[in-house]
């Protein structure tokens, strides 16, 4: 009995245990199915997400390249535009440099002062535009030049050779010695018209109450006898003076130092004038180019040249004479300096790296 009762129990046990097995055993199947289900779920959300993250970084990559590629032409642009802002300078300095090495040759050779400050003055003034502080240091040098040329005394080339050009335009005027005319002189009185009895009638007509008084003072035949003995002497003497001036006007006497002056032909004559000339226009050019020494060794030659061919008791040769002395008194030689500070601040600038 009691072994049926375990045998029961058992019986009983197993069946349940069974079913709980079976029970499980679907339960674990449907989780498995579901697990399935899920993972392939999962796996679909995970090929999804791989797929948009391999999209989304492409889409990062090409970003990247396009921030790489604004980058690089942000940094060429700028490149681009220091280049530019480099040319554009040496181009200025350039053209300031060409400028200054004009004046200062033009200083050096014509002493054209006003021509170099100009020229300073603009390259200062194209250098303020750009209002950049490493043109600071050439802006000084211009500055420092300027003050030196400035500080020089005036010398009116421009007047000087305007003199020149007037003298030489008179020589084509002036009297030569070979020339010479007399000249009257003006303490010289003009003889003057005898009166005679003849002359004198007329007059007494018109005052008919005088001659009757004087008619009735003397004898008629006295009186005409003295007139007429007066009005001879009067001619003669008149006559006298008249001949002697004109004797005095043929022949004159006058110390001349060089006798070939006035023994000139005209042909000679030409080629003293034009010798003159010459000489006024050599002056003319050293006084351009600066060379003292020449320009008073032109004057000296033409005040000679003057002197010796020429009739200096006229007036128009003394004026002339006047006048180039005047000229040779001027100074014309001064030291002038030079725009080596100016140019070699471009220079040094131009050669930075």
């Amino acid at each position: 009995m009691v072994l049926l009762l375990v045998i029961a129990g058992l019986g009983a046990q197993w069946w349940v245990s069974h079913a709980e097995l079976r029970d499980l055993r679907s339960e674990v199947a449907q989780r498995l199915q579901n697990g399935d289900n899920s993972s392939n779920e999962l796996k679909g959300v995970l090929k999804a997400v791989q797929e948009s993250t391999k999209e989304l970084q492409s889409k990062v990559s090409v970003l990247d390249s396009k921030q790489a590629e604004s980058q690089s032409q942000q940094l060429a642009l700028e490149q681009m535009y220091q280049d530019l802002n480099k040319n554009r300078d040496d181009w200025a300095l350039s053209e300031i440099e060409e400028v200054l090495s004009t004046a200062d040759q033009q200083l050096e050779l014509a002493g054209n002062v006003q021509g170099a400050l100009i020229a300073l003055q603009n390259a200062d003034k194209s250098l303020s535009r750009s209002d950049k502080a490493q043109f600071i240091a050439i802006r000084r040098a211009i500055a420092r030049d300027i003050e030196r040329l400035k500080a020089l005394p005036t010398v009116d080339i421009a007047g000087i050779a305007v003199r020149l050009d007037s003298a030489i335009g008179q020589v084509d005027n002036l009297p030569l010695l070979v020339d010479e005319r007399p000249v009257e002189s003006a303490s010289e009185p003009k003889p003057q018209p005898v009166k005679t009895a003849a002359a004198e009638k007329p007059a007494a007509k018109g005052d008919a109450a005088h001659a009757k008084t004087k008619a009735e003072a003397a004898p008629a035949e006295a009186s005409a006898w003295s007139q007429w003995l007066a009005g001879a002497r009067e001619t003669w003497r008149s006559m006298s003076t008249e001949m002697w001036s004109e004797l005095r006007q043929l022949v004159r006497i006058r110390e001349v130092q060089t006798p070939e002056a006035i023994l000139l032909s005209p042909g000679q004559a030409y080629f003293v004038r034009e010798n003159l000339k010459l000489r006024l226009l050599n002056a003319r050019l050293a006084l351009l180019s600066r060379n003292e020494f020449a320009f008073r060794n032109d004057l000296a030659s033409a005040q000679d040249t003057i002197a010796k061919y020429f009739d200096t008791r006229a007036k128009q040769v003394q004026t002339t004479q006047a006048l180039l002395k005047q000229v040779q008194g001027s100074n014309v030689s001064i030291q002038l300096p030079t725009l080596a500070e100016s140019l070699n601040a471009v220079r040094n600038y131009k050669a930075r790296p």
